[in-house]
């Protein structure tokens, strides 16, 4: 917890895909290392107010929490938010994962998986963003789906950009089978 605390207190971050599965759990825990600024990135009106109220519910300071309601695809708005913000850390957790509606839905989920994971690992080396974190999937090894080579490839993106000689750090963490998210087995 200590470790944990060092790393999110008075910092500003943000959370991509805030209001899906993992990003809401996320935003509810970061609450409680203190941290500066949690700045909530989420395209579904319901769920960002879902979770905005949440937060402002469990008693953080609602004058440090900032809801976006933007596609992380958007650049022109992210640059807005990043250089607005001055954003420490960065959880990169927007994605579609249901299988079934990745594969029925192919471009749209090409450009949130692929696209959006581009734009923030730019926009946090623009922006010299100390950390960036992506939240993948365990259907990005050897997958056999759509949903897992979007997820593949966006974790592709995450090394070419770690391996750039620069100051900021590129992570990646993979997710299987997460209780109480929607549409885990």
């Amino acid at each position: 917890t200590d470790k944990v605390n060092s790393f999110l207190e008075n910092k500003n971050i943000c959370i991509t895909g805030a209001g899906g599965s993992i990003g809401s759990e996320l935003c509810s825990q970061l609450t409680d290392f203190n941290p500066n600024s949690i700045i909530l990135i989420e395209n579904n009106e319901y769920s960002l107010y879902k979770i905005h109220q949440e937060i402002i519910v469990k008693g953080f300071d609602k004058n440090k929490i900032y809801p976006f309601l933007v596609n992380a695809c958007d650049e022109i708005t992210m640059t807005s938010i990043l250089k607005e913000k001055d954003i420490n850390i960065i959880f990169h957790a927007a994605a579609y994962k249901h299988v079934p509606l990745v594969e029925i839905n192919p471009l749209t989920s090409i450009s949130n998986n692929i696209f959006s994971t581009l734009t923030i690992c730019k926009l946090a080396k623009k922006f010299s963003v100390e950390r960036t974190i992506l939240i993948s999937s365990d259907k990005a090894v050897r997958p056999t789906n759509l949903m897992g080579a979007t997820k593949r490839i966006a974790e592709l993106i995450f090394q070419a950009f770690s391996k750039e000689n620069n100051n900021i750090k590129f992570s990646i963490v993979r997710f299987g089978n997460v209780l109480g998210s929607s549409g885990s087995v």
